[in-house]
């Protein structure tokens, strides 16, 4: 399943990193973040419950750029 959300990030660099932050949270498949959108979409495995595990996407992107909001 796939799922588009709106991001707070402050620069490119930051979206990049916060994207390969994302990839490697348990239950992510894949994960995009696009600056100029301020868009995050994100691919969950199969059965995973999206917003138990946007609440860990949540804190990785977090100890990127601590004031980072998810909608979600």
């Amino acid at each position: 399943m796939k799922k588009t959300y709106s991001i707070e990030v402050d620069c490119a660099n930051c979206a990049m990193l916060m994207e390969d932050a994302a990839r490697k949270i348990d239950g992510v498949a894949s994960a995009v973040v696009n600056f100029m959108t301020q868009k995050m979409i994100v691919e969950f495995e199969e059965g995973r419950d999206a917003k138990a595990v946007m609440k860990n996407v949540l804190k990785a992107c977090r100890r990127i750029e601590p004031d980072c909001e998810i909608a979600f």
